[in-house]
């Protein structure tokens, strides 16, 4: 027993010396208890939404000034017309469009009930669910309040229109989202295995005398990967549209462009992540929990990005999953063009460009 308990001190003492142990018995636990304690909720926070009001009388105002205080909604822009609608929506920051009729005010006093249309954008099927019902129970409660004195039974028809997906298929959230995961997953961690195993098996030494150059070697090791990757996209996309009715409503060219940035980010990612380990075990780790979990969480994939804590809406900024979703579903789901889509393709291209630099200084310095 004096052994037994000799050795298992030494067994702790082992534990608690090593940094990288500890992190992974404690440090991630607690990140990933803060991440999805933060993430993982159904509440919507300050939605940003556009009003336009045909009536512009008191009791619009009213409504509206019960929505916006309500912490559900932030006001976003006040519309002229609904040629304005389309485009607004298009530019992918408005969540929901509220338009009251005109004589909104005068009708429902003197008939006892008025329309009003709640347009929203169901590329993210649930927040548009439960953004049109708050809308709902926010005007009925308006109402409840108001005219609680009158026998007339007063209400407000709110006509609910959802944009780029009216049956609110879960499908048209998660073909882009999975495109990401996988993607991503295939792209990175399999290069950053494929060169940590030449350094594992000693072959490394063989590439090292021959004529091949520093990027000849990167470039032989994360071709057939962008290959194989983008015929994953497609059959992705084949598969969204045939079986889940995912469609492509924009150029298909402009979205395999999308796609082809993409992947060359999550190479050059790849081929850090192994200038980085010494094995194959230890870029496996690093790859899945830096890229799997955040961009499960943190890119807009299955949890709005609007309603976390604003340390991790700036976070979420370095994932590349959110730019590539956002502009997945622009393309395919919103059918627009390149040009409101330009932001998505700067990030990704401009992480891409850093990562490829400073992939290949460290990787020229762990040849020499």
């Amino acid at each position: 027993m004096k052994q037994l308990r000799g050795f298992i001190r030494k067994e702790f003492h082992h534990i608690f010396r090593d940094s990288r142990t500890m992190l992974i018995l404690f440090g991630i636990p607690i990140v990933q208890l803060l991440l999805f304690g933060y993430v993982i909720t159904t509440e919507i926070k300050d939605a940003r939404i556009a009003i336009l009001d045909k009536s512009n009388d008191e009791v619009t105002h009213e409504i509206t000034h019960k929505l916006l205080s309500s912490g559900y909604f932030k006001l976003d822009a006040m519309l002229d017309n609904e040629g304005q609608i389309d485009n607004i929506f298009r530019q992918g920051n408005i969540k929901e469009v509220v338009v009251f009729e005109q004589n909104f005010g005068k009708k429902l006093e003197r008939d006892g009930q008025a329309d009003v249309q709640v347009i929203a954008d169901a590329s993210d099927p649930n927040t548009a669910q439960l953004l049109s019902n708050y809308t709902n129970a926010i005007m009925q409660d308006y109402l409840q309040k108001k005219f609680i004195n009158y026998h007339i039974p007063y209400e407000v028809k709110p006509q609910v229109r959802m944009l780029f997906n009216e049956s609110l298929m879960g499908a048209f959230t998660y073909v882009p989202g999975t495109m990401a995961l996988i993607l991503i997953l295939i792209s990175a961690m399999m290069t950053s295995i494929t060169i940590v195993r030449e350094k594992e098996m000693g072959t490394m030494e063989i590439l090292l005398v021959s004529p091949l150059k520093s990027h000849h070697i990167i470039i032989g090791k994360v071709a057939p990967y962008l290959v194989l990757s983008i015929l994953n996209a497609l059959i992705i996309i084949g598969m969204g549209y045939l079986i889940f009715g995912v469609p492509v409503r924009g150029s298909l060219v402009l979205l395999m462009f999308v796609v082809i940035i993409y992947i060359l980010l999550a190479l050059s990612l790849g081929i850090l992540i192994s200038t980085m380990s010494d094995s194959q075990v230890k870029a496996m780790f690093v790859s899945v929990m830096i890229l799997m979990l955040p961009t499960i969480l943190l890119s807009g994939f299955i949890y709005p990005i609007d309603n976390m804590p604003v340390a991790l809406q700036v976070f979420s900024n370095i994932m590349p999953a959110r730019w590539f979703i956002e502009a997945v579903k622009a393309v395919m789901l919103k059918g627009v063009g390149v040009g409101y889509i330009w932001k998505q393709l700067l990030i990704m291209t401009g992480m891409t460009a850093v990562f490829l630099v400073i992939s290949m200084k460290k990787f020229k310095l762990r040849l020499e």
